[in-house]
């Protein structure tokens, strides 16, 4: 590879990781309520105490991203791709309960960030491979 295409990669996983930090920051302050919408009524927690649980995995997860290197980069990309699949149920629950929350006001809104999803796993993958 490069050392272009890897700086490009290293560019996009701190990225990815600073907004995994960020999320993880909305969970606990600011947008608690909304990420509340997301919750499905499967998961056998209180919603709060879901949006506070992925909040701090989102932290920890975006913190990694942004320091590891090599192997564990990859680990970690690997981890990352593995909870956005964990949390994808959530945006589905939104999509099917049409519950509004982050602008999603709308079905055809809430039916686009579904395809989203895909595209936050595949950008943990590639971005931390080598």
């Amino acid at each position: 590879m490069s050392a272009r295409a890897a700086r490009g990669r290293k560019i996009v996983k701190s990225l990815l990781g600073a907004a995994l930090v960020l999320a993880g920051t909305a969970h606990l302050t600011f947008a608690r309520e909304e990420f509340q919408a997301q919750v499905p009524e499967f998961v056998p927690l209180e919603p709060d105490t879901t949006v506070v649980a992925s909040g701090i995995a989102e932290i920890a997860l975006g913190t990694a991203l942004v320091v590891a290197q090599g192997r564990r980069a990859r680990r970690v990309g690997t981890a990352a791709a593995l909870f956005f699949a964990a949390v994808f149920p959530g945006n589905i629950s939104q999509y099917v309960r049409r519950r509004d929350a982050f602008g999603l006001d709308t079905d055809n809104r809430r039916l686009a960030r579904l395809f989203f999803q895909p595209a936050l796993i595949a950008t943990a993958l590639w971005s931390t491979r080598s």
